[in-house]
């Protein structure tokens, strides 16, 4: 007679459902003509990296994108990476300027049907705290990605304007921000003495050192992180498990990336690279006008950074 099992340590469900069959490539091809095989290692990789940047945390949690050299490729890598993780994860992510003045956020990516700015925000930050306020109303402050699904605060655009964000101000719109947001990507000036910059960094659970090919944007990426490490014992951990993102300047410069990554290798928890792709360069980022294999590249950065939230 056998062992008779208690109804609670019972289940009927499959608890590992069988791999998917290949989707790409030749192999994708034999399984819709219905012949099963099994995905390529490639494919599996990709797969892996999709289910990293789908996932949700519990709370909001801040990426900070920071080099202190000026065409490190801050702004690109601040939008391709949430452009990443809305477009997989299913949105609720916030690209925010957080520039003392004027940032380059606002120029390369879509406007929306108002001109308001981070300052806007901060002026209604009571009322966007209040218990009554919901998510349409961030529809008046932010601007959203129509195709990529995030949404951008700008910094203040005004050229008259001569108002330069404090750290208080930071700590203000951080906490409207993590109210309506599950993800906040943050821009930064060059300045890492500047107040805005510090509290950026008191908010931030994971760094991110962008670098293009170019050796003294590789040699800032370097010094920021010296910097942050030399700061405290929260600077040095977040130095220590820094994501480096090195793009390439020049189609030619394949073999400077992998000399500028092996450097970089011993020094942070992960180093990515990706390819050169003239729809960075310039003019509004739009994730679908990458090619793929900048695209998947983009992808497996925006992993690696997820592996620290």
């Amino acid at each position: 007679m056998p062992l008779r099992q208690r109804l609670r340590d019972t289940s009927f469900l499959i608890g590992d459902p069988a791999v998917q069959p290949a989707s790409q490539g030749i192999r994708g091809v034999l399984t819709r003509m219905g012949i099963r095989v099994s995905p390529s290692a490639a494919e599996l990789a990709e797969r892996a990296d999709i289910r990293a940047v789908s996932q949700h945390w519990p709370g909001a949690r801040t990426i900070a994108v920071v080099n202190r050299k000026g065409g490190a490729n801050k702004t690109p890598t601040v939008a391709a990476l949430s452009a990443v993780f809305a477009r997989y994860g299913g949105g609720g992510v916030l690209a925010w300027d957080n520039n003392e003045n004027q940032g380059t956020l606002g120029w390369r990516t879509e406007q929306g049907p108002h001109s308001s700015s981070v300052l806007d925000l901060l002026r209604d930050q009571e009322d966007l705290l209040s218990p009554g306020a919901h998510n349409g109303l961030l529809a008046h402050y932010v601007h959203h990605q129509t195709e990529d699904k995030y949404d951008v605060l700008r910094s203040d655009e005004n050229d008259e304007g001569d108002h330069e964000i404090q750290g208080h101000e930071v700590d203000a719109v951080h906490a409207v921000a993590a109210k309506y947001y599950r993800l906040i990507v943050m821009d930064s000036g060059n300045t890492a003495r500047a107040a805005n910059w510090r509290a950026m960094i008191n908010h931030t659970d994971q760094l991110v050192i962008p670098t293009t090919t170019m050796e003294d944007r590789a040699e800032a990426a370097k010094l920021t992180l010296q910097t942050l490490a030399a700061r405290d014992s929260r600077g040095n951990w977040l130095a220590e498990n820094a994501v480096v993102i090195i793009s390439q300047w020049k189609p030619e410069d394949r073999d400077e990336a992998r000399r500028i990554a092996d450097g970089f290798s011993s020094l942070v928890r992960k180093v990515v690279t990706v390819p050169y792709d003239q729809a960075l360069k310039a003019g509004r980022i739009r994730y679908t006008a990458l090619k793929p294999e900048t695209q998947r590249a983009w992808l497996a950065a925006a992993a690696a950074v997820a592996g620290g939230l």
